[in-house]
């Protein structure tokens, strides 16, 4: 009996007082979110060659990723992510894995119909068949097993020159000054946060410290 009544005790004290090792174990670093974008009606996508399930939003001046469930668009160096096209974004702490797959130049192949100097027929998506299929286009390899993209006479690159390229643009995509000066401000963040942490902890040991010295 005593035993449970110690161990009521305990469960309550742990509930109230507050464990210092599991505090600020998650710490989020904000940034002020894109502005919207005006959209006349839900975007048409196109799924683009080369890639892994990666489908852009072609007829809209700034870039508009969908992948995996995501809305996805750089904006200033970072990048933010939305189960939406027109709202909720939310900072997203990395360039996803999909982006550096994507040709950078897929704006000028669009309008000309070509890729690779191939005529290239992609299809336009409309959003609501994209909502409806991704998953199982995903599940089933839809493009991969269609193996081309609209893309005529359409030969994949090796995996070596595929990786090569990512690699290119990944260092292409270091360089931008927009990405840059975002790396700048995570770093200062970063700082400034370690430097208040240490300051909410330099207290303690300070008055510690001076009531020893009193004794």
């Amino acid at each position: 009996m005593k035993k449970l009544f110690l161990g009521t005790i305990l469960l309550a004290l742990a509930t109230v007082v507050p464990i210092p090792t599991m505090a600020a174990v998650n710490v989020s670093i904000d940034f002020p979110l894109p502005p919207p974008i005006i959209y006349p009606a839900p975007p048409d996508v196109i799924a683009m060659p080369d890639t892994n399930d990666v489908y852009v939003a072609p007829n809209i001046g700034e870039d508009l990723f969908f992948w995996n469930g995501w809305w996805w668009r750089p904006w200033e160096g970072r990048w933010y992510r939305s189960r939406f096209y027109d709202r909720g974004w939310a900072f997203y702490h990395k360039v996803p894995n999909f982006y550096f797959d994507v040709d950078p130049g897929w704006r000028a192949h669009y309008r000309d119909h070509t890729w690779n100097g191939q005529p290239w027929n992609y299809e336009r998506i409309p959003n609501q068949r994209l909502q409806q299929n991704w998953k199982s286009w995903h599940a089933n390899r839809y493009w991969e097993k269609q193996g081309n993209w609209g893309v005529k006479g359409y030969q994949p690159r090796p995996q070596q020159q595929r990786q090569e390229l990512r690699n290119q643009r990944q260092q292409q995509y270091q360089q931008r000054p927009e990405v840059q000066r975002h790396q700048q401000q995570m770093q200062e963040k970063q700082r400034q946060q370690q430097q208040g942490q240490r300051h909410g902890q330099n207290p303690r040991k300070r008055q510690g410290k001076e009531e020893s010295e009193h004794r």
